[in-house]
């Protein structure tokens, strides 16, 4: 009578083979196992999120060429487009007729208006991006980050953080895209906003001139998320 083991997965008997090689056997229960973990594999969906000015979209520049195998979901707005943005790369940009289109035809993931502009994540890419089996990395405002968690609570949540709030004042002023009034209260939102990371997954510190060191903790969390046992599918 063969020797008999149990499958791994099971509590089945199953036969083991005759062969062997240097006493192991091939084609064990054991290789069928590796085959199962391999398997279990899925597409993640993480999220970047944080207050303005604390630097998403350098960390999101570096992130494309440190996992470029990744799908980058690219953001529509309605706000003007900024010195060194790309249409169709950074942001797309759309008139309120087209925005409100396209958000009355649920295209879009999650939608909000922040400062008088409305931003939208479209649906249809990263679905497709997931049935090709590709990561997708999201960046959005705090306030979309949390619209996101609450539809698909698959996704994996990142809040970057200052290293101070004197800092993230000295990045909102630089942009000079707002003054006065308008980087009073984009200040006083992204101080209120702070206090929404407990309910991320991840708090990563985005500290003026340590890009890299950033970018490397983000990468860390997007390898350990890959090889997390329990993974379950990502519905959008």
């Amino acid at each position: 009578m063969p020797d008999v083991t149990l499958s791994p997965f099971t509590a089945s008997p199953v036969a083991a083979p005759v062969r062997h090689t240097g006493g192991v056997p091939l084609g064990t229960p054991a290789d069928e196992r590796i085959g199962v973990l391999r398997a279990m594999a899925r597409p993640r969906l993480f999220v970047i999120s944080g207050p303005s000015g604390v630097g998403k979209d350098a960390v999101i520049d570096e992130l494309r060429h440190r996992v470029p195998e990744a799908y980058f979901a690219v953001t529509a707005t309605t706000r003007a487009i900024r010195d060194g943005e790309v249409d169709g790369t950074h942001y797309f940009f759309l008139t309120e007729d087209e925005f409100e289109t396209r958000r009355d035809d649920h295209e879009f993931l999650e939608w909000a208006t922040v400062y008088a502009h409305h931003y939208g994540t479209p649906r249809g890419p990263i679905r497709d991006a997931i049935h090709r089996h590709q990561d997708v990395i999201v960046k959005v405002d705090v306030q979309g980050a949390a619209s996101i968690r609450a539809l698909v609570p698959e996704a994996i949540t990142v809040f970057l953080a200052p290293e101070s709030m004197a800092e993230l004042h000295h990045r909102l002023k630089s942009r000079k895209t707002e003054v006065g009034d308008a980087l009073a209260r984009r200040f006083a939102t992204a101080s209120a906003e702070l206090q929404m990371a407990l309910d991320f997954d991840y708090v990563i510190f985005n500290e003026a001139g340590r890009l890299d060191q950033t970018v490397d903790q983000i990468v860390a969390v997007i390898l350990a998320e890959r090889c997390r046992v329990a993974q379950r599918p990502v519905a959008v």
